[in-house]
């Protein structure tokens, strides 16, 4: 088994509905950690990173005004993650928003860079998140983290990445989408982004589809990074979320998913993300992402 670093960024600023920075502390509540080492992971916790609070930052009118603390933070977090590949260390980020997953995912293609080596990219989300600043609606920035990743978007985000992009659009899917901008369906046929629907996963099953996002992630990389929102999965398993989307994947596809995953052999690092404690019952979807990082981590029935 392998070493694992936790990171927990407990970041909010990038969504409207506020409580999702207190993901972190859900999970670990869920036993994260225990359940890791269970499995015979050595698991060390990194503790969070600093991030500000909302009411503390001057000037703030409109949700876009929040990105320059949102990139400060992001680029706090790609040190930590590049930092952790070179350790030996696979890291393992606890959101917090999904805007985190621009720094993390940033951080880890730069480290793999500098052994000239490329990563893939599964994002498990009910939403594209391929929005730029100029085409949000909203202006949410964690509806942004995936153009940003592919080189589109905020300069200063896309740069985390050295060199950027991050990720190219050939190693890079989408599974579980059922909301989507209309801007997002222009961006990805403009990006040339593969995306697994939910109607794709009733017509073909959850296998065929993790099959072909995988030979995606895989093809002429060292590995991939999986990047899980809460709210891929249906919210009547999943109901802390922020952002719910009725008609998403089940309890088992997603540790199908997940358990599909740990059979490659070729993770290099997860986000867990947009769990929201207050919308929460009983800390069900904290304790539901734990089991299905606990899959992608090596969990087997058998």
């Amino acid at each position: 088994m392998g070493r694992i670093r936790i990171i927990g960024v407990p970041l909010d600023l990038g969504a409207s509905r506020r409580g999702v920075d207190m993901g972190p502390s859900a999970l670990r509540i869920a036993q994260l950690e225990r359940r890791l080492e269970e499995l015979g992971h050595v698991v060390e916790d990194y503790g969070n990173l600093f991030v500000p609070e909302r009411e503390a930052l001057p000037g703030v009118t409109s949700a876009l005004d929040l990105l320059p603390a949102i990139t400060q933070v992001c680029s706090e977090l790609a040190r930590h993650t590049a930092q952790a590949i070179r350790d030996g260390v696979m890291p393992l980020v606890l959101g917090g928003d999904h805007s985190l997953g621009a720094g993390s995912v940033a951080g880890v293609a730069t480290a793999f860079a500098e052994r000239q080596q490329r990563i893939g990219l599964i994002w498990l989300d009910a939403h594209g998140d391929i929005n730029t600043p100029g085409s949000s609606l909203s202006g949410n920035v964690h509806g942004m983290p995936v153009a940003h990743l592919l080189g589109h978007g905020d300069p200063a985000m896309v740069n985390l990445a050295r060199p950027a992009p991050a990720v190219r659009s050939q190693n890079t899917v989408i599974v579980g989408v059922r909301d989507l901008d209309p801007a997002e369906r222009e961006h990805a046929q403009l990006f040339g982004l593969r995306m697994f629907t939910m109607r794709e996963i009733d017509e073909r099953g959850l296998r065929d589809v993790m099959r072909e996002a995988i030979a995606i992630a895989t093809d002429g990389t060292v590995g991939f990074h999986v990047s899980c929102d809460a709210d891929w999965i249906d919210p009547t398993e999943a109901p802390g979320v922020g952002t719910p989307v009725r008609g998403g994947a089940t309890y088992r596809e997603g540790h199908l998913a997940m358990e599909m995953v740990a059979d490659t052999g070729k993770l290099v690092s997860m986000d867990v993300v947009e769990i929201n404690p207050v919308l929460d019952e009983m800390n069900r979807t904290a304790d539901l992402c734990v089991g299905l990082a606990t899959s992608a981590f090596g969990l087997r029935i058998l």
